[in-house]
């Protein structure tokens, strides 16, 4: 197949084949003094063996608590030392942690919840202009399953994270545990309607963490910064798992995105590797006082999440001292990674292309429509194969076989090329999906929303370049008869609080008609075409 867009990646290094909290007690005990994490706003930090202790201590008061093998516990918190307790102690009695992303209403909330079957939510009382609190007091009647609402800071919490560990108890517990157990639930938007729930087991996201981490070289000795949020597979896999499978040390900024206070972190934790969203580095690199800050220290990292300009590449690898900084392709679906660049690559095919196959992983490129291997240099559906591919959508089978094919392809949905040398470029969607600084939007989903306004008649949603974000949402809406006119400033006050803060339109415009196929089916390619030439005749 060495004409066709197929490449295997390498066979090293093995797999573990063990669970995380297995993983976890053997990294703290072979580096139990080295630094585990710190919470740099909280100014709290734990070494290994006290965030052992720690896990241990949180996953007996869940086990009294009534959770067990197999149960859901939801996590709806900023970045904050308790989520990644909370992620280590699920993990270590068999429970499943149900992601939740801060940004959520209790729309968004409630269907989470009730989906997934969530049976205990542990939240932060309220996270910038959100009442947490007030939201589940309004979802949580609506929710069957959910039994238990914890608040971090109150005295629930503090009985649970406070309780005496129970060894026994918890070693028989992960006697009865399988690495290919589900661990994780991770909900992430697809084209049609609500979020679907990727469900990853051990041997997935913890394979994931590691063999990311052993890309960028890492040892006990490197300290990741991660500003990314925890309730993404880039915090949770790619950033807590890959420190603690290497014994690294996790260091969380602050809660949410800051630029001073990430650098700010980086400078006084002395951090070896910074994580980001390509709008991060722009945002860091963009601070007017960023000469002043010591970044010496800092030696790799990742950009991922949504396409990395050529130029902030180069500017980060120069300016931020990160010449090993990588570039990860993926998605929620694949634990997320499945291809990498590597430090000694090319520098134009590390700041041009994704990467390469990762470890113990097979990539394709396929025609879309018959489903063949194209030959290398033409475009197709990115397809991948390996350890880090779901289990599936959780309770959902029909959307699963639409994405995982008989031979165990994830069909990812993304154009891509391959090129002689194994290396793929992501060129564009085939799914409908707007990616916003590192957000993947349904348009459905906001589309359902938008048909709930009394004077909207018909709603589509596009992505349309945006300079800082990537893309941005246009709503493209037909109102009745004899309404008044909507404007934008009415639309955005009509979505605000009710669904999540990126998925609010940016632009607005209405229209008589929609462009149509003649079997009836809005041409949405032709759509968002027609919005960029309207945003450009607005300039």
């Amino acid at each position: 197949m060495a004409n066709l867009s197929y490449e295997r990646g390498p066979s090293e290094p093995r797999l573990l084949e063990t669970t995380i909290g297995a993983n976890l007690a053997a990294t703290a005990a072979m580096h139990a003094q080295r630094d585990a994490l710190v919470d740099v706003v909280a100014g709290r930090r734990w070494n290994y063996a006290e965030l052992l202790v720690a896990v241990r201590r949180l996953a007996t008061g869940l086990v009294r608590a009534g959770i067990g093998v197999g149960d859901r516990v939801g996590v709806w918190a900023p970045n904050r030392w308790e989520w990644a307790l909370v992620q280590y102690a699920t993990a270590e009695i068999g429970a499943i942690l149900v992601s939740l992303n801060p940004a959520y209403r209790a729309r968004e909330l409630e269907y989470a919840l009730t989906q997934s079957g969530v049976a205990m939510v542990i939240a932060a009382r309220r996270f910038k202009d959100a009442d947490y609190a007030a939201l589940l007091d309004e979802a949580a009647p609506r929710c069957p399953e959910l039994r238990d609402v914890v608040l971090l800071d109150g005295d629930r919490w503090e009985e649970l994270a406070g309780a005496e560990a129970d060894p026994v108890a918890l070693a028989q517990i992960a006697a009865t545990l399988d690495r290919r157990d589900p661990v994780n639930i991770q909900y992430t938007s697809g084209t049609t309607g609500y979020p679907k729930a990727a469900t990853l087991s051990h041997r997935n996201i913890l394979n994931n963490g590691y063999l990311v981490g052993e890309l960028l070289e890492y040892t006990e000795r490197d300290r990741i910064c991660i500003p990314v949020p925890f309730y993404h597979c880039f915090g949770m896999v790619m950033g807590n798992l890959a420190a603690t499978s290497h014994g690294a040390c996790m260091v969380i900024p602050a809660p949410g995105f800051d630029a001073a206070a990430t650098l700010r972190a980086v400078q006084a934790e002395r951090c070896t590797s910074l994580y980001g969203v390509p709008t991060m580095f722009i945002a860091e690199l963009a601070l007017p006082e960023f000469d002043d800050y010591d970044l010496g220290s800092l030696r790799t990292g990742i950009m991922a999440g949504s396409p990395c300009p050529v130029e902030v590449m180069r500017k980060v690898i120069e300016r931020m001292h990160m010449p090993g900084v990588s570039i990860c392709y993926g998605m929620t679906e694949t634990s997320p990674v499945s291809t990498q660049t590597r430090s000694d690559d090319p520098v134009a095919r590390r700041v041009g292309t994704v990467g390469r196959a990762g470890p113990h992983l097979e990539v394709k490129v396929v025609d879309p429509a018959g489903g063949r291997t194209v030959p290398r240099g033409v475009a197709g559906e990115f397809c991948t194969r390996g350890y880090s591919v779901m289990a599936g959508y959780w309770n959902d089978p029909e959307r699963t076989a639409e994405v995982i094919d008989a031979d165990g392809w994830m069909h990812t949905g993304d154009l891509a090329v391959m090129d002689e040398c194994g290396y793929v470029q992501i060129t564009g969607r085939i799914k409908d999906l707007i990616v916003r600084g590192g957000e993947n939007i349904s348009p459905r989903e906001i589309e359902e929303f938008l048909h709930t306004h009394p004077d909207i008649v018909d709603a589509h949603v596009v992505g349309v370049p945006d300079a800082r974000y990537g893309e941005e949402v246009m709503a493209v809406v037909m109102l009745r008869d004899a309404s008044p006119a909507l404007t934008l400033e009415d639309l955005r006050e009509f979505c605000a609080g009710r669904i999540a803060h990126f998925k609010v339109p940016r632009y607005l415009r209405i229209v008589d008609e929609f462009p149509m196929t003649v079997t009836g089916k809005v041409r949405k390619t032709e759509m968002r075409a027609q919005a960029i030439e309207y945003l450009r005749d607005q300039d």
